[in-house]
């Protein structure tokens, strides 16, 4: 069994890690591309959502470096994410690349079938190894993650354009050579250290815009024309609404480890705006857009696939949360013909705009 699994930003670091521990032969597909979207495009339903079309791109070009098995998360509830596999599986089915698929299904759903694809995975591993391998992967998302917010921090305040995004490639490459415990606490430790050589005005100051939106298209930056980086580099500091290691916790763990923001929180802020689940990150991306207005963030920027049912109901609630408290929003929607030109120009407007805004508010005099 040659295993593999569907891009979704730096996932492929702590899953393969886990993946790894466990024994397995992992194939990791290559990045997603031009030439991953062109395939997936040819194969799939002309309206199926971005992320499946490079799902099924990746998928092609992992069985062409070998791989004969697709490990991959299911879903429930409106968000079509939780036919997926099936979709894909009859796809490559259809063009001669039949693979076989393992589906994942959220524990809260049907705890022993869960457990019965752990273990047809996991093969003779214990449950103790099984435990183990988890733990480091989930410790390096966390590492992941960790560098993720320090280049965030840092791209908006850099002296010399393009250094972060240097240290931010080494510092990934740090995490993902390390296969043991010793090696992954040394390798975090020299990632920070790869940030602190990173130039910056520390004194600079910068607007602050929070990331809202579907899990894919905020993690995949091939699917977001790489928007973390280009608001960065515009002089603008990203908080994402959405960590790999966060949905991890909350989405499995239950939320029961510290220092994360919980689902149950986020979603309690969503009131009275969306009071029920939607399916997706529906809710979740407005309760976020209210934590983030009440923390004083200067902007929001939505992000979904064209066709996501979850964010389209979000997308007509965020109006009026910018309008109620004050925080200007920005709506993107990606598809296979979205161009980074035209985002670019659409995000130097909006950081113009935020950028304005500032600074009427910084020269209107303070009351009392």
């Amino acid at each position: 069994m040659r295993v593999t699994f569907p891009h979704m930003g730096n996932m492929y670091i702590p899953l393969r890690a886990m993946l790894q521990c466990l024994g397995l032969d992992v194939v990791v597909p290559p990045p997603s591309s031009k030439k991953t979207l062109s395939l997936g495009v040819k194969h799939s339903p002309e309206f199926a959502c971005l992320p499946l079309k490079l799902n099924v791109g990746n998928f092609i070009e992992a069985g062409e470096l070998g791989a004969d098995t697709v490990i991959m998360a299911g879903g429930c509830g409106p968000c079509r994410f939780g036919y997926y596999a099936q979709i894909e599986q009859a796809i490559l089915k259809d063009i001669g690349r039949a693979m076989d698929f393992i589906v994942l299904e959220p524990p809260d759903r049907n705890i022993a079938e869960l457990l019965t694809k752990i273990k047809r995975i996991a093969g003779k591993k214990s449950w103790w190894d099984i435990f183990q391998a988890v733990r480091f992967g989930y410790r390096k998302a966390k590492a992941v993650d960790e560098i993720e917010r320090a280049s965030f921090r840092l791209r908006p305040r850099e002296l010399v354009v393009g250094a972060t995004d240097a240290a931010y490639r080494k510092a990934l490459a740090l995490i993902d050579d390390t296969c043991t415990w010793d090696g992954l606490n040394c390798a975090a430790e020299k990632a920070r250290a790869v940030f602190t050589e990173v130039a910056i005005d520390d004194q600079r100051q910068v607007i602050k815009v929070g990331l809202v939106g579907e899990i894919y298209t905020l993690l995949e930056p091939f699917s977001n024309q790489n928007l973390e980086r280009c608001v960065g580099h515009l002089g603008a500091e990203i908080d994402r609404s959405i960590y790999l290691s966060e949905w991890v916790n909350n989405h499995l763990f239950g939320g029961l480890l510290k220092g994360d923001r919980k689902r149950k929180d986020v979603c309690a802020a969503a009131h009275p705006y969306l009071r029920h689940f939607v399916g997706g990150h529906g809710q979740e991306t407005i309760g976020t857009a209210v934590l983030y207005a009440r923390a004083g963030l200067d902007g929001l920027i939505q992000l979904f696939p064209f066709t996501c049912m979850p964010e389209i109901v979000a997308e007509s609630i965020l109006p009026d949360v910018s309008s109620d408290l004050g925080i200007p929003s920005l709506t993107l929607i990606m598809d296979e013909q979205s161009g980074e030109a035209g985002m670019l120009t659409r995000l130097e407007a909006f950081v113009d705009l935020l950028e304005q805004k500032r600074e009427i508010a910084m020269q209107q005099p303070s009351v009392g």
